[in-house]
């Protein structure tokens, strides 16, 4: 018999999405080296369906979301723990598991 689509999905986060040759490029996260996408553009569309449903969860310089591999990532960051992306330090306001690909967005709070 065939994968089924579990096994099909998990195989797809390395060899395709998070493939360095496709989406993935390497960072540097709390210190270790791991493959990586960041998006800072889908922050700016999940801010304003937020700010339409009159939740406002803060004022950011600068928001970004980190899709990592579960696998290659560990334990998912604890919402409100500081966590540096490339030397520079972010809180984390969310943090899901997306099947296996966790989806964290970090924002760095005004001062």
């Amino acid at each position: 018999m065939g994968m089924g689509f579990k096994e099909l999905a998990a195989r797809d986060i390395r060899g395709v999405f998070l493939n360095p040759e496709e989406f993935g490029e390497r960072h540097t996260v709390d210190g270790r080296q791991m493959t990586v996408i960041v998006d800072g553009l889908e922050v700016v569309e999940r801010s304003k369906k937020q700010s339409e449903k009159g939740r406002v969860d803060g004022i950011y310089e600068k928001q970004v979301i980190v899709y990592a591999a579960r696998s290659e990532f560990g334990r998912m960051p604890l919402i409100g723990r500081n966590m540096t992306l490339d030397g520079s330090t972010y809180q984390v306001e969310d943090a899901v598991d997306e099947g296996g690909i966790y989806s964290i967005t970090l924002g760095a709070v005004r001062s």
